[in-house]
């Protein structure tokens, strides 16, 4: 067996999962939402399903998505892309991300990568062939660092994986720190593979800045987006690669040989979906940001320490003032004991992890956050 894969653990997103069905635990770990998404994009998902073409549709995705999404990033994004050379469309954005490395990575080459990583980064890197180079992030800013990207490129540097806005950290990389990377890219003549999935997941005015629109990136990025978050459809794994035609001709190889394609009703339901106006957009980030307050807010009363949010469906408490030392301890106590699934965030550090940091989803119900909460309370009451 290839011992990349047969040598992973358990993951502890399914880890914490089992525990939470084995003991009745609210799932704030997973990062799903309750809500079935919107209505409409589901029913005229439904409706191409039934009266609709289910055959195979074109490799590089129907032209009609690929169309609008150049215009839903030229919308919101400012971006210049030609929907039949510098679009494509993948099963999810997990297979995109698997397409780029096979298709860009030859062995040997070294991927410059950000801890905290999401879990599937390091095995596709390793897969691939790629030698992984981690820059270690720390809270609460989890900011880039010159010297330590000084450290981590080099002449063997072939990529740089790049996840913003980052999750776990529910932060987003600034300007300042997107045009450091851009530097070290450039002069490395390395492509930056870009993980933007919650590009409109964001709060309190801020805006995703994408690193392909800066300058000298254009032809050096592949650019990597998600239905399922945007329109919080996880389950339909629908994603969007956008990238220069001599990056996209070889990116479409590798695709052609994982998927293939998608389910062209899918397909015809997120079109119609990215044209939706700005109305849709901005009431998804004030729901979010409303259950990211409440949940915030009810944890701050019971004396817990929350780190601020600025994207994703995520936020992280700091379990260092209650004396904890373990976060894998911690996580495996509250759900056992007190009813409440969550992720420690060491579990995204490959080396020399953050342990003082928990990870809980707010993209769940009202009720599902208060009674999170009150669970919660009995083990504050207990700390007390």
């Amino acid at each position: 067996m290839n011992p990349v894969f047969a040598d992973l653990p358990t993951s502890v997103f399914e880890t914490m999962s089992r525990l939470a069905r084995e003991h009745g635990a609210i799932n704030l770990g997973q990062g799903f939402p309750d809500d079935p998404g919107p209505a409409d994009i589901r029913e005229r998902g439904a409706r191409a399903l039934v009266d609709g073409f289910n055959q195979y549709p074109p490799m590089m995705g129907l032209p009609a998505l690929r169309e609008a999404i150049a215009a839903h990033y030229a919308r919101h994004q400012g971006l210049d892309l030609d929907p039949a050379t510098e679009v494509m469309v993948t099963s999810g954005a997990t297979e995109a991300l698997a397409g780029a490395l096979l298709a860009l990575i030859e062995p040997g080459d070294e991927v410059v990568l950000f801890a905290p990583l999401y879990d599937a980064y390091l095995p596709l890197v390793r897969r691939a062939g790629g030698v992984p180079r981690i820059v270690t992030l720390r809270p609460p800013a989890f900011g880039l660092d010159a010297d330590a990207l000084a450290a981590a490129f080099g002449p063997r540097t072939k990529a740089v994986l790049l996840n913003n806005p980052l999750n776990p950290s529910a932060t987003m990389f600034s300007r300042a720190d997107l045009e450091l990377l851009a530097g070290f890219c450039r002069r490395h003549d390395a492509v930056a593979i870009c993980d933007e999935v919650w590009e409109h997941v964001v709060f309190d005015g801020r805006a995703h800045i994408p690193l392909i629109g800066l300058p000298g990136m254009r032809e050096r990025t592949v650019k990597i987006g998600s239905a399922g978050k945007i329109f919080s459809l996880t389950g339909w794994k629908v994603g969007f690669v956008m990238a220069a035609p001599p990056l996209m001709r070889v990116l479409a190889k590798a695709h052609q040989y994982l998927t293939f394609t998608t389910p062209p009703n899918l397909q015809e339901a997120v079109a119609y979906g990215l044209a939706k106006d700005e109305a849709y957009f901005t009431g998804m980030r004030r729901d979010f940001a409303r259950s990211r307050d409440r949940l915030a807010d009810g944890l701050g009363s019971l004396g817990l320490t929350v780190l601020p949010s600025a994207a994703t469906y995520f936020l992280n408490v700091d379990v260092a003032p209650l004396g904890i030392a373990d976060d894998v301890a911690f996580c495996e106590t509250l759900v056992r004991r007190h009813g409440v699934a969550s992720i420690p965030v060491s579990a995204f550090y490959a080396e020399d992890p953050v342990r003082n940091l928990v990870r809980l989803c707010f993209a769940k119900s009202d009720a599902t956050i208060d009674a999170a909460l009150e669970r919660l309370g009995r083990l504050a009451r207990r700390a007390a």
